[in-house]
């Protein structure tokens, strides 16, 4: 019988995102006026403030562990573009240019697991396991289609099962102070800055002037992200998942800091630090225990001043989150 994978916990961790160099993500339907900005950042319709979406974040800390983890381009995307995804909860292979290319079962693959993934089609899987698995097999002349791969038979399998995201990451909006701050920037726009910059061709020498809107460097944002904690399989292997999972997001944020978030990052734009990160752990027991009179959960369990003493502490991290049970037994 299908059912819920059961909840264990959530993980949050809260931080300063301060802009060491001006920053720009595109917020879209930009005018063409006279003398106008080529690329608008993106910004609140309620307050009209620049925020940082989290999907450009999320985006962003995956495409970073995708490479850190050495992930392979196993699927075709659009524009002659390949990207990495789990076709499927357990191991397989995709196909391009008809050759073989082997992925990472949800089940057991650290991005998927953060980040989520959707279900390919015709991908390859182990005879033996998807008939296991009850996948559905693509058939031909009446008979289900098969190729060996690396001495085992496989089944070419019709559609890829979806595995949600475990990781939330929240939209970053401005704290009060530094909003008062860009309220006062004289550059002629709201809270940002124009950042005029003249593409020269090599050959030619013709010149392609442009206008780009940043927001200025030393704004700071209120970083936060939320990580779910579930049951998976034997319940032994729910801290190693866990701890292995906040693992990853503190190595990439380590190494966010080390790139660049938003456009143009190779010209400077987008530099980025994390700074006073408190993380907090509430498990089911502190859930239901909520709404007691004299019960606070709020207080963090660490708080690192950088990503450097988060990497440092993470051990001090993984014991508090072993200290709270983490077995996946209900009361």
């Amino acid at each position: 019988m299908l059912q819920h994978k059961q909840l264990l916990g959530k993980f949050r961790l809260e931080s300063t995102l301060l802009l060491e160099t001006g920053m720009h993500i595109g917020g879209g339907g930009e005018k063409l006026d006279i003398g106008g900005l080529d690329k608008a950042v993106v910004r609140d319709p309620i307050t009209q403030f620049p925020y940082l979406p989290g999907s450009s974040i999320k985006g962003k800390l995956r495409s970073i562990l995708e490479r850190f983890h050495n992930k392979p381009l196993n699927r075709a995307g659009g524009s002659n573009t390949y990207r990495y995804e789990s076709d499927d909860l357990v191991d397989g292979y995709s196909e391009i240019n008809q050759q073989p290319i082997c992925y990472q079962g949800a089940l057991t693959c650290p991005i998927s697991r953060l980040f989520g993934s959707t279900g390919g089609s015709n991908f390859w899987v182990e005879t033996s396991r998807a008939q296991a698995e009850g996948l559905e097999r693509v058939e031909s002349n009446g008979s289900f289609v098969t190729r060996p791969i690396n001495g085992v038979v496989h089944s070419l399998v019709k559609k890829g099962r979806n595995s949600p995201a475990r990781l939330i990451v929240r939209d970053c909006h401005l704290i009060s102070e530094s909003a008062e701050q860009l309220k006062r920037v004289d550059t002629g726009l709201y809270m940002t800055e124009w950042k005029f910059e003249n593409g020269i061709d090599r050959v030619t020498a013709a010149a392609n002037p442009r206008q780009v809107e940043r927001v200025p460097r030393g704004a700071k944002f209120k970083f936060e992200l939320v990580y779910t904690v579930e049951a998976d399989g034997d319940r032994a292997d729910n801290v190693t998942q866990a701890i292995e999972d906040l693992q990853n997001i503190a190595i990439g944020l380590s190494l966010l800091e080390d790139d660049a978030l938003g456009g143009h990052g190779s010209r400077g734009y987008g530099k980025v630090r994390f700074e006073n990160f408190k993380c907090f752990w509430r498990d089911l027991e502190q859930y239901r225990r909520i709404t007691e009179d004299g019960v606070d959960f709020r207080a963090p369990i660490l708080e690192p001043d950088d990503t450097s003493a988060l990497l440092k502490n993470f051990g001090t991290l993984s014991d508090r989150i072993q200290q709270k049970k983490l077995t996946g037994e209900t009361k």
